[in-house]
């Protein structure tokens, strides 16, 4: 078992207030404005450089950026994910690296998609959200290919649930979770 330990301080609580405040946002605008990212974007550099030094600091930073941004993209592209919340993945790797963003990425989908379950199961629309998600995994298949393409078909919507919340309460799980 990999081991996974805290960021140095003050990563841990400046990542926290940012996606408390994006999940925030996300609950009442449902949406995740680009000035919150972009703070997150120049604070978590300025911090990194600061804590690692600006040569470790800034690797870091894009390291954990690329690797927030690469975990989601496939899900936006076949219309799985809003860019809002590809973005907000995408900051919180820059505060917490590559290796952090990947375990929050994963306690991310387990919560996203407990969530997804629950909410297709109270409002009793299971049957769409399996239709959904063989869609999105039929499109995902598809991307690229040139031959026999079909065009893309709007799907019918389940309802929709703020990301930005469950993106939080992994960033939130892990970094807990690498206290202990």
């Amino acid at each position: 078992m990999l081991l996974l330990t805290l960021p140095p301080q003050p990563i841990a609580p400046c990542v926290i207030a940012m996606a408390v405040v994006a999940a925030s946002t996300d609950i009442v605008c449902r949406r995740i404005p680009n000035q919150i990212i972009g703070i997150g974007l120049i604070a978590s550099l300025l911090i990194q450089a600061w804590v690692n030094g600006p040569l470790l600091g800034s690797g870091n930073w894009l390291a954990g950026a690329m690797t927030g941004f690469g975990l989601l993209v496939p899900l936006y592209m076949v219309r799985g994910m809003t860019a809002g919340d590809v973005k907000l993945l995408l900051m919180i790797g820059t505060w917490v690296g590559p290796t952090m963003t990947l375990y929050i990425a994963l306690a991310t989908f387990v919560i996203g998609g407990a969530w997804s379950l629950a909410f297709g199961l109270w409002h009793k629309r299971m049957t769409l959200l399996l239709m959904n998600i063989l869609h999105l995994l039929y499109g995902g298949w598809r991307i690229g290919r040139k031959a026999n393409a079909l065009p893309y078909t709007p799907i019918k919507s389940v309802g929709s649930l703020p990301y930005g919340v469950a993106i939080a309460a992994g960033t939130i799980g892990v970094v807990f979770a690498s206290v202990a």
